[in-house]
This record gives structure tokens, sequence and C-alpha cells, in this order.
């Protein structure tokens, strides 16, 4: 089939719109590729979203996508996607956020990268996130990553890389992982539809123990549309539409799981937005408190300690060459396991408690803030103590944690801007399976009150519409 391209440039496109011009033959999947490494080469020194960039490698990757002759069961046809660096892409080290806590270059694939190729996706690279991925700020001694809405905030973490990459139009859609909010977090920093898949639903196998069952693989994206497409191809499901829901009851909560933090006045007005959302789609809203003990957070404090702990030991790292807090973050993960603070039934009992908060509220979501306050200043955090890292994570990020605990799907979702120009969020929580659900919850949240896909100032130079 001859390629005519439509459009200028596909930089702001969204993963749909490519795949279906890729698919028709309104252009090429290698056209796609230079536009985009082009749009990063001019625009990611600033941000330094990207670890490394396969110019070359996905180059050659989207000549292989032209050259199949049946394209129409490849849902992400030509599509540049970014790979959070600490998963696996065969020829490429893993990074896991800094040059010593490197792993050697990879022989193949993760099965979620595995899956994305399969679905026709390009990997234009990998992204920045902090050592380990323990923190809600992504930098280390070679660059700071910085917001694209904002430079002097942080984009989040720990997936903070592929968020910066798609709110600045360097990727339509960019691969994340969550162990303790890392892909919700910088979705609510950046402005865009994080979703964290529920346990088991998409493979992990990362790090010693997948953080204890706590880490879920999931996509970062500028519409629910596509947000919903790269789940389903990491799940490996065939690609079903979104389905209005009908009438739900929510509950609604601004309790904050980390006593004495509450949420700003912006983070509260998007709640109340939500519940005015909800309330237009035809849902009713129900107030509903979770009850957070502080031997809950203590023994998610625990495991996260040992999470890291666990990693350092299984890679043969020496402790001793990483950064200062995530010495002392280790240190404290050996400790809180000779101790036996670090639990399953534990894990077990709050996924109990939690799916069992829903049932006897008779409530079918969950919505409560995304975050608490604004995102922090992109600064050098990997050069401070842990305990200063600790407390800004702590104050601006507390709400998404339980929920890797618990082990149920959780999304992101933008509900418009704070007074200072900052997009600002709201999280829906689920019961096990609810992945689409949430997902057509934010669809409505999208059909009532569209959002800025994109910073402002990005894409340098946006595409005309194509056809939908």
């Amino acid at each position: 089939m001859a390629v005519q391209d439509i459009m200028p440039t596909w930089v702001g496109a969204t993963a749909k719109q490519i795949a279906r011009g890729v698919r028709r033959g309104d252009t090429s999947a290698t056209r796609v590729a230079a536009d985009h490494l082009d749009h990063v080469a001019r625009v990611d020194p600033e941000l330094a979203a990207f670890r490394t960039v396969r110019a070359g490698e996905a180059a050659t990757e989207a000549e292989k996508v032209d050259e199949l002759e049946d394209l129409a069961n490849l849902p992400l046809a030509g599509v540049p996607v970014a790979v959070k660096e600490n998963t696996a892409v065969a020829g490429l080290p893993t990074w896991n956020g800094s040059a010593a806590a490197r792993s050697p270059v990879a022989e193949a694939d993760h099965e979620v990268v595995r899956r994305l190729r399969g679905a026709g996706a390009v990997i234009l690279g990998v992204t920045r996130m902090p050592e380990l991925g323990l923190w809600g700020t992504t930098d280390d001694a070679t660059a700071v990553t910085r917001n694209p809405w904002e430079l002097g905030r942080t984009p989040g973490g720990s997936s903070g890389g592929s968020a910066a990459a798609v709110a600045a139009g360097l990727v339509p859609i960019a691969h994340a992982n969550d162990g303790l909010g890392s892909i919700r977090i910088p979705a609510a920093c950046c402005g865009l539809v994080g979703l964290k898949p529920g346990r088991g639903v998409v493979p992990c196998q990362l790090g010693a123990d997948d953080w204890f069952g706590l880490t879920e693989h999931g996509m970062l994206a500028t519409t629910v549309a596509d947000a919903a497409v790269g789940f389903q191809a990491l799940a490996g499901r065939p690609q079903e539409k979104l389905v209005p829901p009908q009438r739900l009851r929510v509950g609604v909560s601004l309790r904050s799981p980390v006593r004495g933090i509450s949420p700003d006045a912006s983070n509260r007005d998007a709640v109340a937005a939500a519940g005015r959302l909800l309330a237009a789609a035809g849902h009713d809203t129900v107030p509903a408190d979770p009850v957070y003990s502080t031997a809950l957070g203590l023994r998610g404090i625990a495991t996260w300690f040992a999470a890291a702990a666990a990693d350092v030991r299984a890679a043969g790292l020496d402790r001793r060459s990483l950064q200062r807090r995530s010495r002392q973050h280790v240190r404290f993960g050996e400790l809180v396991q000779r101790r036996g603070y670090v639990r399953r039934v534990d894990r077990d009992a709050w996924r109990e408690r939690s799916v069992g908060f829903l049932t006897d509220h008779s409530i079918d979501l969950l919505l409560t803030p995304a975050l608490a306050g604004l995102p922090p200043r992109a600064t050098s955090w990997s050069a401070r103590s842990w305990r200063a890292n600790l407390m800004a994570n702590l104050r601006y990020a507390p709400y998404a944690a339980p929920w890797n605990i618990a082990g149920l799907p959780a999304l992101v979702v933008p509900v418009g801007r704070r007074p200072d120009g900052l997009p600002v969020a709201v999280q829906l929580v689920g019961p096990p399976g609810s992945e689409l659900l949430l997902l057509g919850v934010a669809g409505q949240f999208e059909m009532q009150s569209p959002w800025v896909r994109h910073a402002p100032g990005y894409p340098r130079s946006g595409p005309r519409s194509p056809a939908a």
C-alpha cells in the first residue's frame, strides 16, 4: 500500500491516532518514529526524561513494522513507546535509577516489553527514575528530571521520566510501574491518566520479589482511550472498547493514610469537582473513610525498606556504592527483616479489610485525592539526606501506597488545574478485576471535562488532528 502522510508531524497525536494512521497507510511507522526522535533530540535536554534513546535501533524496528504484511491486529502499530529504566530492554543495561544500581546489558526483553513489541510498538528508549525506584522525585548525579508543566518542579517518581516524556509529547504513551504509587504520583504531577492494575493482572518479574508483591506494571497516557489500549496490551488481553458504566455508588474520602497530613485546598477542590462529575454521569456519592491504622503504616514502611534491601541483595550490590539516602534505606530494610516486621499475613489482612470496606459500605469504587500538596522542587534530592527525602514524599504523596499493599487496582485522572497552573488530579480505587470499570469512569470524566493533553508549550509544534 502506498503511504501518504496526512500530517505535517505526528508528534502530539494520540497512540490510537498513530496506530490507525499506520494501519490505514496514512503514514508509516518509520515516519512516526523519525518525527518523535527529532522531537526528543530538541526537547529532552531541558527535561532529562530519557536515560537512553535508541535512535538507530528504533528506526530499524519501525522499518520492520512497515514491512509486516498484516497490521490489522496490531493495536499499537508504529506507536513510539518509552520504557522505564528498571525494566529489561534487550541490548541495554537495566539502570535501576543510577550507575551504581545498573544491571548488565539485557539479553532479552522483559515480558511487558515483549508484549508491547507484539502489539506493534516501537521502543524509543528508556526513561529515568530515582535510584532503586524508592522515591517520588526523579534525579541522580547525572541529571534532574523536570516537570514540563513547570521546569522547577519534579514530574514525580519513581516513573518520573516516563511521565515527563508523555506530558511533553516525546512519546504518546509510556510504560511505568508502581510499587507504592510510582505510576499514579507522576500521573498526578504531570496531568496524565495513570492506571495501576490489580495484583497478578500483568506479569511483573521485577526485582527480587516484585517488592513483596506490591509492584505492578502499567501505562501513562494523555487520554483514557490510550491508557486502555496500553493496559490491555500489557495484560495480554484482546482489545475491548470501554463501556460507560451504569449507576455506581462511589465512596468519597479526604482522609490521609498518614496521620497529621491533610490535602491542601486545591486537592480538596479536586475531589469536590470529581464528585460533581460523578453525579452528572448518574452516579451516587457517599462519605466513606477507610481506617488506616498506625500498624498498617508501620508495616507498609517496613516493607518499603525491606524491598530495597532485597533488591540490593539479589543484585549482589555493595550498598556502600549507593546514594546516601539509599544506603540508609537498605540498612533499615535489613533491620526490619531480621526482626520479622515484614510478613505476608499482614499484607493479606489489609487486602481482606480493603475489599471488605467496599462491601460493607456497599460502594463500587472509592474516590480520594491523588496528592496532598504541590510536587516538590526539581533539585538534587539524591544528594540530600534520607530523612529529607522521606518527609518531602510523605507530605505531598501519601494517598497511593495502601492500594499497593492491598493489591487493588487504582487509577489517577486529571480534573483541572491548581490556581498556580499546575494540573490537579484524583484517585479512584476499585475491587479486584475493576480495571476497565475504573477506565470507564475516567472516560466519563474526560467526556464531561476534557483536560489539556500536554503541558503548556509542548509539543513544540503540534499536529493537525487527524480524522477520528
